[in-house]
């Protein structure tokens, strides 16, 4: 199969925030570069872009790039990259207008007021600088207490699920802050409990559009054998971002519980396309390939289900079942020489 050149354009981008997250600047500088060359100009490669600028200490090209990511901010902490960026400059007066729009967007983050309060102090203004340092001293003691409160939450899941534990572990809960509402739900998730996970993962969904909260609330159902609820989040997710292999890999093994198969196989390609060393949605494209296979040789729609088994001898070469099944189909279409082949290629990869 020919790969498609934009989808492997498409993978780069994954790859270069990966490399950042693992503090690989050079190489993320290099793939954002690439991608940004073919793709053009977005705000997610203007972001990473700027972030690693950040890390290099190149502040004024990290200034250009997070003002080109703010004017679409793809993250709710752009505007406090940027104004960290203009502080770095020594830019104050522009640093304080970001860092404050920062705050708005990100009222529970310390890091905006100490900054904010470094910003004032060399401002000359120093009862603000005292009340934005107060200011992050009180979250951070908050977040503190917060961790606390998680760890006892974690503590009492793991002892006795229940009733019990989702009263305390429910103090996490925040109807108005989507992170706070991913974090409780991924505990829930990590001890096994889905259905608790729903409450926090649903209201999360409400808030924000990211493709990680559609991710995380279409995972809840499908686990909970809600096939159908799960497929609504994930097509939501997938009209904006159509190309993560995340959403790609579950939306497919939703279509697949559900018994729609040709589009679970349209689906799941798209996923293996994007990431051709994933197993799990390898082998599940192989199980869609062989159950339509299977469906159009019942019909007598022979050329289609030697399509089939084509693709699926491809992704799995040492398997001789495709070949086995191909020599079948090529005898009721009466190709004897390619039966014979296909039979001998079955019978060598069987020793």
């Amino acid at each position: 199969m020919q790969e498609d050149p934009k989808l492997t354009l498409r993978a780069r981008f994954p790859l270069a925030v990966a490399l950042f997250e693992m503090h690989r600047f050079d190489e993320a500088r290099q793939e954002l570069e690439a991608v940004r060359s073919e793709a053009g100009d977005h705000p997610n490669i203007s972001y990473y872009a700027g972030r690693v600028e950040l890390e290099q200490h190149h502040y004024d090209e990290a200034v250009r790039d997070l003002s080109e990511a703010a004017q679409k901010p793809p993250f709710p902490d752009t505007a406090y990259y940027l104004g960290f960026a203009y502080l770095k400059q020594n830019n104050l007066q522009q640093a304080e207008t970001w860092l404050k729009k920062a705050a708005e967007a990100m009222p529970s983050d310390a890091r905006v007021q100490y900054q904010l309060g470094f910003v004032y102090r060399r401002e000359g203004k120093e009862e603000d600088a005292k009340k934005a340092f107060a200011a992050s001293d009180r979250l951070r003691q908050r977040d503190a207490e917060q961790a606390n409160v998680k760890a006892e939450c974690e503590k009492k899941l793991q002892e006795s699920p229940g009733e019990e534990a989702h009263s305390f572990c429910d103090q996490l809960y925040d109807p108005d802050n989507p992170e706070k509402l991913t974090a409780l739900g991924t505990i829930y998730g990590q001890h096994g409990d889905p259905a608790a996970a729903l409450k926090p993962f649903r209201r999360a969904a409400e808030l924000s559009s990211s493709p990680q909260v559609q991710y995380n609330l279409a995972l809840a159902y499908f686990q909970l054998n809600r096939f159908q609820e799960a497929r609504g989040p994930l097509e939501s997710a997938l009209q904006r971002w159509p190309d993560l292999f995340q959403l790609n890999a579950l939306y497919g093994a939703v279509l697949a519980k559900l018994g729609e198969d040709v589009k679970a196989a349209e689906v799941l390609r798209r996923a293996h396309q994007l990431n051709p060393q994933d197993a799990p949605v390898a082998d599940l494209l192989y199980q869609e390939l062989s159950a339509l296979a299977s469906t159009a040789e019942k019909e007598k729609r022979l050329k289609d289900s030697e399509r089939y088994l084509l693709e699926a001898a491809q992704l799995r070469p040492v398997d001789p079942e495709p070949h086995r099944r191909l020599a079948k189909v090529y005898e009721q279409i009466g190709q004897s020489a390619q039966a014979q082949k296909e039979a001998n290629e079955a019978d060598r990869l069987s020793r």
